[in-house]
């Protein structure tokens, strides 16, 4: 999956495209303007931008117009705006914008244009900066999945042991079937995975944001989309 980075001033448009894209597998960073924009890039280019033209300190068309003049824009950038007229959105195109986004965006226009926009090379590869690393493959949950109940063994390569398996018993949470369209099979892990934070830390909200990274907002939106009853209490026998 891909590196996004979302600019835009408003919390709420970066909490929704942030929660969307990271449902689709993708590692998102955030950024509410120029600035923090500018220090994100720096650190390491990402595979998209999604860029707001509306923003108090600097526009999204001025930013784009800077890292254009300083080489900097070779990733595909989507410009986003709500109010912006045809001659803006053109003129984003013509500095070097890939596609653009109207506010309100949905689920499926902002999926489409993405998929598209990663598929799209914005220059030749021969004109990028060779002082500049290329953005890898975040590293797979799975490097290699353990043998399914009734499926074929793990293949281990030749010389090397079989990992042992895990010394806790975990199976009331279930196994993960790779017989399924990954979006089942990633909501099954990521059920599994938080079900396995509430049980080990005594369903403490608190604990469990602190173990998985998520704000405890995100973390209830996320806990409510799977299913996951976040009342239930651990069994103190009576």
């Amino acid at each position: 999956m891909a590196r996004i980075l979302v600019v835009d001033d408003e919390i709420g448009i970066r909490e929704l495209l942030s929660e969307i894209l990271y449902d689709e597998g993708h590692t998102v960073e955030l950024a509410e303007n120029a600035a923090q924009a500018r220090e994100s890039r720096l650190r390491q280019r990402p595979d998209l931008v999604l860029l707001d033209i509306w923003m108090p300190d600097i526009d999204g068309v001025s930013l784009l117009k800077e890292w254009s003049s300083q080489g900097l824009l070779n990733m595909p950038v989507i410009m986003m705006s709500g109010h912006a007229t045809v001659d803006t959105a053109v003129e984003a195109t013509r500095i070097g914008a890939v596609d653009f986004l109207e506010k309100p965006i949905t689920l499926q226009k902002l999926l489409k244009t993405v998929a598209a926009g990663l598929a799209r090379p914005v220059i030749p590869a021969s004109m990028r900066s060779r002082t500049e690393r290329p953005t890898t493959p975040a590293d797979p949950v799975f490097t290699q999945p353990p043998a399914l109940a009734g499926g074929p063994a793990a293949v281990q390569p030749a010389g090397v042991a079989p990992v042992a398996a895990p010394v806790h018993d975990d199976s009331h949470l279930g196994r993960i079937s790779l017989n399924q369209p990954l979006r089942e099979a990633r909501d099954e892990f990521e059920r599994i995975y938080f079900e396995y934070h509430l049980l080990h830390e005594n369903h403490s909200m608190t604990r469990v944001s602190e173990r998985t990274g998520l704000e405890r907002t995100h973390l209830y939106r996320k806990l409510k989309q799977l299913g996951i009853d976040t009342s239930r209490k651990k069994s103190s026998g009576g």
